[in-house]
């Protein structure tokens, strides 16, 4: 372990504010002394222990639950000691104040009872939960998913990543590249053996089943990433196509403010939803009009804002008003949003206000097939459609798997997978050679091996280690 993480730690484990109950946690080696001069009596190991919780006069400052976990078994691999008490800020303050100050007072020796205790940055007790071994690095980073699982379906997947599923498919994947690696560079090694590689050693066909499992496992983990990090969805239209009525249909409430005048929206409103357990963050964004076109410079600011966030969106809900196609003026307008629109976004085209259309539907969805986009009629008002919109939604994100079946993954786990997927393919590319250029091949499987290895932490810098841990609460 670095020198930094010998020093012992100290947090309040449980969120800021009120609640019945708050944990001061303490990690470090040999806490005994700790807790005992903190409590006035030894702890039994992983039970515990209720009574008072002194100061330094020996006075209670509460009294509440005193818990050691002695190393290695404990969550960080060392020492653990969690104080339980009433859940009062000032309670909490005052006990981990008294644990810094029990662990600089000299002990019958005259030595600090616990010296180099300090305030524990974000993220530390787990960044020792890994560097000790107790937990892989994707296994960590679940920890964080599992706080932070804004639905049911993404908590139970953080569990399932938490557990170790993702990683134990990581691994079995790494295994048979190692096994191919070192066939491989046997066959380099001792190239007087003439031993026929490809042939005896099945090499194309190892290829080709660790591809097809890497498949799956990279068509899973983009399930979970999309459970984390959601969908991020812009309605954007003309002023007064019901984009805000749409937000509240989907919504189930009155978020935006529906009037008949147009530009009443004036900045964004946004919502999180739940389509089959998948975060959907709605976007209602101000109507799009040429900016001469606009009532005021609030309006006009509103419009610039509602192009960053359509830049930003993984789609864009372009909203049309189905009472006013006949309108070329207003149809023409549509068209000039849409040409504008970023290139390669993923783009639904909803046609509004079925209920209130004078003309025939079924035409709607035909105006937008030169672009490819879907399209949809539904009515906001009325609530006709929307399940299709959901549907769709669905299916722009890529959404398929049970959520039974997923584990939570990241953006980068899902950036390495791919990367090992290329460096697969090129060994593919080499072992499909008639003179099988063995060196190269070697060097893809020993690329695709590390991109692997940096999911779980097998192979992953220091800098990225700063980076994941420092986005974990303090106390965690």
């Amino acid at each position: 372990m670095l020198p930094r993480h010998d020093e012992p730690i100290a947090a309040i484990a449980t969120a800021p504010g009120r609640g019945a109950v708050g944990i001061v946690r303490v990690s470090g080696r040999a806490l005994a002394p700790l807790a005992h001069a903190l409590t006035g009596r030894d702890l039994t190991p992983r039970v515990a222990s209720y009574g008072p919780l002194r100061d330094a006069a020996g006075r209670p400052i509460d009294h509440g639950l005193a818990l050691y976990f002695p190393a290695p078994h404990s969550y960080t691999g060392e020492d653990v000691l969690e104080l339980q008490a009433h859940g009062g800020p000032v309670v909490l303050q005052l006990l981990l104040a008294r644990c810094l100050e029990a662990a600089a007072a000299p002990d019958a020796h005259g030595s600090p009872c616990l010296p180099g205790l300090r305030l524990a940055r974000p993220g530390e007790f787990t960044e020792r939960a890994f560097l000790n071994h107790k937990l892989d690095l994707a296994q960590a980073e679940a920890v964080a998913d599992l706080i932070d699982a804004s639905t049911e379906a993404a908590a139970r997947s953080a569990a399932r990543s938490l557990a170790g599923e993702f990683s134990r498919q990581v691994g079995a994947l790494r295994d048979q590249l190692v096994d191919l690696r070192m066939l491989v560079e046997a066959t380099l090694d001792f190239p007087e053996e003439e031993i026929d590689f490809l042939e005896r050693a099945d090499a194309r066909g190892r290829l080709s089943r660790a591809n097809a499992q890497l498949a799956h496992v990279i068509d899973t983990a983009r399930q979970g990433a999309l459970l984390r990090e959601g969908l991020q969805v812009v309605i954007a239209g003309q002023p007064n196509a019901g984009k805000s009525s749409l937000l509240n249909a989907l919504a189930g409430a009155e978020l935006a403010i529906v009037t008949p005048i147009p530009g009443t929206t004036r900045d964004k409103v946004s919502e999180t939803l739940q389509i089959e357990g998948v975060p959907v963050h709605i976007v209602d964004t101000a109507g799009l009009r040429e900016s001469d076109q606009a009532s005021d410079e609030v309006e006009r600011i509103g419009i610039e804002r509602s192009w960053q966030a359509i830049a930003e969106a993984d789609a864009v809900l372009l909203l049309h008003d189905l009472t006013r196609q006949d309108d070329a003026a207003y149809v023409a307008a549509d068209e000039a949003i849409a040409a504008r629109l970023p290139a390669g976004a993923r783009l639904v085209h909803v046609y509004n206000k079925v209920d209130l259309a004078a003309q025939p539907v079924a035409a709607a969805p035909a105006m937008r097939a030169d672009d490819g986009a879907s399209a949809i009629v539904l009515s906001a008002r009325t609530h006709a459609g929307l399940d299709e919109l959901r549907r769709t939604l669905l299916q722009l994100a890529g959404w398929h798997a049970a959520p039974d079946g997923v584990f939570l993954a990241r953006e980068r786990h899902v950036q390495a997978l791919r990367a090992a997927q290329a460096h697969l393919a090129e060994a593919q590319a080499w072992a499909g050679q008639s003179d099988a250029a063995l060196d190269l091949l070697a060097e893809e499987l020993r690329l695709a091996h590390d991109a692997l290895g940096e999911i779980t932490g097998a192979c992953t810098p220091d800098d990225l280690l700063g980076v994941i841990f420092s986005r974990f609460c303090i106390g965690k």
